[in-house]
């Protein structure tokens, strides 16, 4: 009981292979959001959180507290890194995700981990002034309102995972975002993808400037 529903996942590292198996769900409070298909969660076992137990909220006291989720399914435009220049819209789709996201409950389905370390995992954002124990059951599938945002493309490389949905039905939403010009589409369809990016950009070294 204290292993599977009350201990606290402290960081990535406690995941373990049999929590994967299973899939297991967490909730917890979102501390920050890195780049746009990433975030920091603090999990939040049990009850009593925000009443008589509390979420740090400094940098120190987060520190090695929190797992780093990869939102699955999505990649969104790259942020500036190692000197190379962002995306179009990168930052854009980052301050979306901070919006929807610091500070709030989340609950994640977590499914595997990544080459970077990372909890890949398919969240759900509660809605608002409902119970508690209603709030996985009519949660909204943060994957698919990033992809109607226009903030996001569907994940297709190798190993993706879509929770209960297909990659068609990712592709469908994202189509209905182009057409209606949503975020990184409010200038039509074309342009390189995350996925280009990031693949052209490992074959280039990246700028000293």
């Amino acid at each position: 009981m204290w292993n599977r529903w009350l201990r606290r996942i402290r960081t990535a590292e406690w995941v373990t292979p049999d929590i994967i198996t299973r899939r297991r769900w967490v909730k917890g409070i979102v501390t920050s959001v890195g780049d746009a298909d990433n975030f920091r969660l603090y999990h939040t076992p049990g009850i009593g959180w925000r009443w008589f137990r509390r979420v740090p909220s400094s940098a120190k006291d987060l520190k090695d507290q929190t797992i780093h989720i990869r939102i699955a399914g999505v990649d969104a435009p790259e942020c500036g890194h190692f000197g190379r220049p962002a995306q179009p819209h990168a930052e854009e789709s980052l301050s979306w995700l901070k919006n929807r996201l610091e500070g709030r409950s989340v609950y994640c389905q977590l499914v595997r981990k990544d080459q970077y370390g990372r909890v890949v995992a398919v969240p759900f954002v509660p809605r608002r002034f409902l119970p508690s124990f209603l709030g996985k059951r009519w949660a909204s599938p943060l994957a698919l309102e990033m992809l109607r945002a226009g903030t996001v493309t569907t994940y297709e490389q190798a190993g993706a995972e879509y929770g209960p949905w297909s990659r068609e039905a990712f592709l469908r939403v994202e189509a209905k975002a182009r057409a209606a010009r949503r975020g990184m589409w409010k200038s039509g369809g074309g342009g390189e993808t995350p996925a280009e990016y990031k693949r052209r950009h490992a074959s280039s070294p990246p700028s000293s400037e």
